[in-house]
């Protein structure tokens, strides 16, 4: 196992707060692996690289000696996470979130040590608590103190609905921690009331307080909101290997270094290195950001798939030629006008998209820019590209 001073700067790399560092300091003296705890509501199939954050966290304990533990909250998960909500999310089925889990399970073998990763379901110890268990553990807090909630307060004074059920996923969360014996809970800033929560049901059980490390939420392709599919923002775990490698190579040249620091396996004394050679101009950016999106469709999809994302990025944008896999679509359409074109092409994925594109000049028909939303195509066959990786040979007939 490494000294606690190498364990510590890669522990603390990436992290927003840790309560507390003595704590952990303390932790580490007794010399046994910590037991980490990182709990996954699986209420869609979808992960994207926001979600991989706090999954390369676990990687760096495990590596540093620690036994993690991958908790499938196949039992919270029928509640609905409140964090950040301003509406209660609908319950899913236990049979959904089970569908929704074999997703998360696969891709945390891509980036986790299997053979050193505990997986539990808080099922098992939830679906056995009796009603009297249920009322011990509610008993902990006060409704005053749930709503010192940001997310509840807002609920609350905007006289939205907060359902009781709401309010137990916390308790649940806490709870989790008593089960698993956790001395380490990992979670994104917008997890820090739950968190907290872990600390305080410990402290009513009589176990030793867990200590709560906080990780940012990953900015997206756009560098301004949060990672999410909803934003249209995200680079998704199973993407094709050359829209991954795009993505990439479309988010700015600033915010590389915190995808670096957040998500690669490199340590924080080649990504320092690697500034340097950036500001230094013996490297280039882009050369940067080419490496960490290689390092990146490597991880989920192999070399080979990552070294021909590379190269056809590299053909198709630094080199200007065409993809050699583009698509060709036929259409014949009353009135091929273009927000129907670009629909019908699957080049985007409604009429108001194509609207909007096309109005920020994102969109181009045999190499010229458009900037007519309501422009109506003659017969013909043109080459039309959509942002910096759509293409598509369309025929209108």
């Amino acid at each position: 196992m490494k000294t606690i001073e190498e364990q510590l700067k890669e522990l603390k790399r990436g992290i927003v707060d840790i309560v507390s560092e003595e704590e952990l300091i303390a932790k580490l003296k007794k010399g046994r692996p910590l037991r980490i705890k990182v709990g996954f509501d699986p209420t869609a199939p979808d992960i994207h690289l926001g979600h991989t954050v706090v999954l390369q966290k676990m990687r760096q304990f495990q590596e540093a000696g620690h036994d993690v533990i991958c908790l499938i909250g196949d039992f919270t998960g029928m509640i609905g996470d409140p964090s950040g909500r301003s509406s209660t999310r609908p319950p899913l089925t236990r049979q959904e979130v089970l569908e929704n889990a074999k997703t998360y399970q696969e891709q945390v073998k891509k980036i986790l040590d299997p053979d050193k990763t505990i997986m539990a379901y808080n099922s098992e110890w939830m679906d056995s608590m009796v009603v009297s268990d249920f009322i011990k553990l509610a008993s902990i807090q006060t409704v005053a103190r749930m709503l010192e909630r940001d997310d509840f307060k807002k609920r609350f004074q905007q006289q939205h609905p907060i359902s009781i059920h709401e309010f137990l996923y916390p308790f649940v969360q806490g709870y989790d921690s008593v089960a698993l014996k956790a001395d380490v809970e990992l979670g994104g800033t917008d997890q820090i009331f739950n968190l907290f929560m872990g600390r305080d049901v410990q402290k009513a059980y009589g176990q030793e307080q867990q200590v709560v490390m906080t990780l940012p939420l990953l900015e997206g392709t756009d560098g301004v909101l949060k990672m999410s599919k909803s934003y249209n923002n995200y680079i998704g775990v199973d993407d094709a290997p050359a829209d991954m490698f795009g993505k990439v190579m479309s988010i700015s040249d600033e915010l590389m270094w915190k995808y670096y620091e957040l998500l690669s396996s490199r340590s924080l004394d080649e990504i320092t290195g690697l500034k340097e050679k950036v500001a230094g101009g013996t490297l280039h950016p882009m050369e940067a950001k080419m490496n960490f999106g290689h390092e990146i469709v490597e991880r989920y999809h192999g070399r080979q798939e990552a070294d021909h994302a590379r190269e056809t990025f590299t053909r198709v944008f630094k080199d200007k030629a065409l993809p050699e896999d583009m698509p060709e679509v036929t259409l014949n359409l009353g009135k091929p006008w273009i927000g129907s074109v670009l629909k019908e092409a699957g080049l985007v994925g409604s009429t108001s998209e194509a609207k909007r594109l096309v109005a920020q000049g994102a969109v181009s028909i045999d190499d010229e820019k458009i900037a007519d939303s309501e422009l109506v195509l003659a017969k013909g066959s043109y080459i039309i590209k959509v942002g910096k990786r759509r293409f598509a040979r369309v025929g209108i007939e």
